[in-house]
């Protein structure tokens, strides 16, 4: 039999220049890396990256776990851009980059001149992105930007949690997550247009209008009705029943989104009432009345646990699931067998757990190629690679491009 010859991943010979911190950034970056892209992170002399060591559980070295799952797959170099001879130095690497990745406060980026404009200068077909908190135009754009804080202003947190309860973010940060994703179908999108006309592009991405994107169901309600959108606990906007129901041993989910649907729920716990009941007759009128149906619902399914209902609501063909905890998700059956608990060789922790890979390729499978750097492992690997000698390296570290920024 021929064996296939083995295919290059999708980004092979794709360079990225990761300069970003905490988790945007970052994270978009290893996405790139992930695919094969060679993503050259450059961190700040002796710190680094903040999330080495302020953030996220600590193991035996200067690295947290959160750092760990967040740089895979990327080589690292230090560089001090305050110094000339360190801005210099990116410059040469912006020569042979495709994409730059960088989260600084909006205009800090220019001050150091290494903005857009001056690297399209040095190569014009760069993918330039900036990641920031709420853009780099508009009143807010000065200002911090964090998730939480992006949550609360998008109106992400206007819609969380249960009426009436305080303030609630989304249990995961999906400000940041999100544009890291947005960020990433940017920067290809621009990349694959730049091989076409050799120009490449600025792109604006912020976590603030990352999380408004994901505003579908919340202001489809409030363009349709004109009501602002309230929290709804685990229910949803569009759809009755269709959230968490409370049963003998606490809750689970399940979704009855239209009626054919409904109707077999209404047969499988021989409820003939509800189906007899005018209130319930329409997706729009179990909506209106939604808060009277799960009381019917919940006097039936109280009776039995959840994997009782779970069992018997698959088994009659409708959407069900068990609320499940994070090791129960990554530790049970179908976590293992979709690969979402991976480990990492670590020159320093051994063998370390990080997040799987969330989307499978057939035939070009990610890898991990680099374990997650140690803070300037690559720097000295890296110059050479610019063909800088013993001589010129010893005088850009006089010059300050490797020193301590502080």
């Amino acid at each position: 039999m021929t064996v296939a010859p083995k295919r290059p991943q999708p980004l092979a010979g794709v360079r990225v220049l990761d300069v970003s911190q905490v988790m945007a950034g970052p994270y978009a970056c290893m996405l790139l890396g992930d695919m094969g892209a060679d993503v050259i992170k450059i961190e700040p002399p002796k710190s680094g990256d903040q999330t080495r060591g302020a953030m996220g559980f600590k193991l035996k070295g200067n690295d947290s776990m959160g750092f760990l799952n967040m740089n895979r797959n990327k080589r690292s170099v230090t560089l001090n851009l305050k110094s000339a001879a360190g801005r210099a130095l990116l410059f040469k690497l912006v020569e042979s980059a495709d994409i730059l990745v960088e989260n600084y406060r909006p205009g800090v980026m220019k001050r150091l001149g290494i903005d857009y404009e001056a690297c399209q200068k040095v190569n014009p077909r760069l993918v330039y992105v900036s990641i920031s908190g709420f853009g780099q135009t508009g009143p807010w754009a000065d200002r911090p930007g964090f998730d939480l804080m992006a949550q609360a202003m998008s109106g992400v947190m206007s819609v969380t949690g249960y009426p009436d309860g305080p303030p609630v973010k989304a249990g995961v940060p999906v400000a940041d997550i999100g544009c890291a994703l947005f960020a990433t179908y940017a920067a290809l999108s621009a990349y694959i247009g730049s091989r076409a006309t050799g120009l490449g592009q600025y792109i604006d991405a912020s976590l603030f209008d990352s999380a408004m994107a994901f505003s579908i169901w919340d202001m489809s309600e409030y363009w349709g009705t004109g009501r602002p959108p309230e929290p709804l606990g685990t229910a949803n906007r569009m759809s009755a029943p269709y959230q968490a129901m409370a049963c003998a041993d606490g809750h689970f989910v399940m979704g009855a989104t239209n009626q054919k649907l409904w109707h077999k729920l209404c047969v499988t716990l021989q409820r003939s009432d509800l189906l007899d009941d005018p209130r319930f007759g329409s997706v729009s009128l179990r909506l209106a009345n939604r808060l009277a149906l799960v009381a019917l619902l919940e006097q039936s399914f109280i009776q039995q646990s959840s994997a009782y209902w779970v069992d018997h609501l698959l088994a009659a063909g409708i959407p069900a699931g068990p609320i499940l905890s994070y090791p129960q998700a990554f530790e049970g059956a179908h976590g293992v067998a979709r690969q979402m608990r991976i480990e990492i060789d670590h020159p320093v922790e051994g063998k370390v757990p990080n997040i799987g890979f969330a989307v499978k390729l057939s035939g070009t499978p990610q890898q991990v190629r680099r374990h997650p750097p140690l803070l300037g492992e690559h720097t000295g690997e890296l110059l050479a690679e610019l063909g800088l000698g013993a001589a010129e390296i010893a005088a850009l570290q006089e010059q300050g491009a490797f020193a301590d920024e502080h």
